[in-house]
């Protein structure tokens, strides 16, 4: 008697399974169709790009920063970028440059306080193309407020990314200050001269070398 009352108890166990299995499979499908609902919604929502157009970028720029898949949060990237000085035709390649590498452009800080200092299109331009303007940008910017020249930021910026030695640039605004021309501070960080060097040329510097001295003393690594 008790083996037969068992008979029930089993097949609503199973009766029940399946009920459960049912529903958790519409649960399942229910969600995958809410969250691809969502995403048709958000490719379907038109990309704001009124602030590009109050920045002063030209309609045949918009249009080529579209074509580039620009998205929304790359948008305010690009306005600080054009608000700095830089041009419409600076803010399509910038934007070029990042998505050839697969990144989103997120300089756009970095790139206009590299401008406003007062560093020139192309060589902001020539940084970014470099990957030189993530966290380290504010040495690079900080060599062209002490006056070394654009081709020495760039140069240190090469070696940088290429990971070669090359003099800091705390130590060649220290040389610029003790009155070394650029010319000679340019061949020097071309040389690789690597930074641990550069207390002993500070020291004949002030001990009055002239700078074909340090030249023909130091040379390439």
């Amino acid at each position: 008697m008790k083996a037969m009352g068992t008979v029930p108890a089993t097949g609503s166990a199973r009766g029940f399974g399946r009920v459960v299995r049912r529903r958790s499979s519409f649960t399942a499908i229910f969600v995958c169709a809410v969250l691809l609902f969502q995403v048709a919604c958000e490719s379907l929502t038109p990309l704001d790009t009124k602030p590009l157009d109050n920045a002063g970028i030209g309609y045949s720029a918009i249009k080529e920063l579209k074509r580039q898949h620009i998205t929304a949060a790359e948008i305010g990237e690009i306005v600080k970028v054009r608000q700095s000085g830089l041009s419409d035709a600076d803010c399509v390649t910038l934007l070029q440059i990042f998505h050839g590498r697969s990144e989103t452009f997120t300089a756009g800080d970095a790139i206009a306080s590299l401008h406003q200092s007062g560093m020139s299109e192309g060589t902001v331009l020539a940084l970014a193309g470099m990957d030189q303007v993530g966290l380290g940008y504010g040495e690079l910017q900080a060599m062209h407020l002490a006056g070394l020249s654009d081709a020495i930021v760039l140069e240190v910026a090469r070696h940088h990314a290429a990971g070669t030695p090359a003099l800091s640039g705390a130590s060649l605004g220290t040389l610029r200050n003790l009155r070394m021309d650029n010319g000679t501070l340019l061949e020097l960080v071309r040389r690789g001269i690597p930074d641990s060097e550069a207390a002993e040329i500070i020291a004949a510097r002030r001990h009055g070398s002239t700078d074909a001295e340090i030249l023909r003393h130091f040379s390439a690594s």
